[in-house]
């Protein structure tokens, strides 16, 4: 009698090896795509603060100002000086504007570091346009080297229209540079100068 059951225990073994295989297979591909189906959900909606890209201003603006802060930070362990040449503007809604952060390497050694942004509140990030932006590009800086960073950026008016942005008078924001993983270096390299000889 378990030997007329042993063809069907197989195949249902066969049919559940072959699901689970594709329940992983399917898990693995979504954790890969999550990233960029992320990114591009933020960049359309604005969610979580993250600011739209615009090749150009709008068509006019309209007469009520909004207060943009400008905040800067470093990650902890990065030895830069990083600030807004201002730390705030008022500004019209489609008013296109240009301002500038200065960062210097402390250092006594080039580093390299790039750095994120969101704006608050978090839900104005569908109105704010960038036109132009160092953010999330690398920057490389000499020892002791001073480097002026231009953004520019404008408030959409169709904030106005918006019900979350109606009350909305003051927008942050905000940068955080972090340190770039260095480059490795061949053993050969890292050895000081007087040991290489001895090699």
């Amino acid at each position: 009698m378990s030997s007329q059951q042993t063809p069907p225990l197989r195949r249902r073994d066969k049919i559940v090896a072959v699901s689970c295989g594709l329940f992983v297979a399917a898990m693995v591909g979504a954790a890969y795509a999550a990233v960029p189906f992320y990114d591009w959900f933020c960049r359309a909606t604005g969610y979580n603060g993250t600011t739209q890209v615009a090749t150009s201003g709008p068509s006019g603006t309209i007469d009520r100002k909004v207060t943009v802060r400008f905040d800067a930070n470093v990650a902890p362990g990065l030895p830069w000086s990083f600030e807004p040449e201002q730390n705030s503007i008022e500004v019209k809604l489609g008013e296109v504007v240009t301002v500038h952060y200065m960062v210097i390497n402390r250092a006594a050694r080039p580093i390299t570091a790039s750095a994120a942004y969101n704006v608050t509140p978090l839900s104005i990030g569908s109105y704010f346009n960038k036109i132009n932006c160092f953010c999330f590009t690398e920057q490389s800086l000499k020892a002791g080297e001073k480097r002026e960073m231009a953004v520019v950026f404008y408030v959409d008016p169709a904030m106005a229209k918006d019900i979350d942005g109606a009350d909305v008078n003051t927008i942050t924001l905000s940068y955080t540079f972090y340190q770039q993983r260095e480059p490795s270096r061949p053993v050969a390299d890292s050895a000081s100068p007087d040991k290489r000889g001895q090699i």
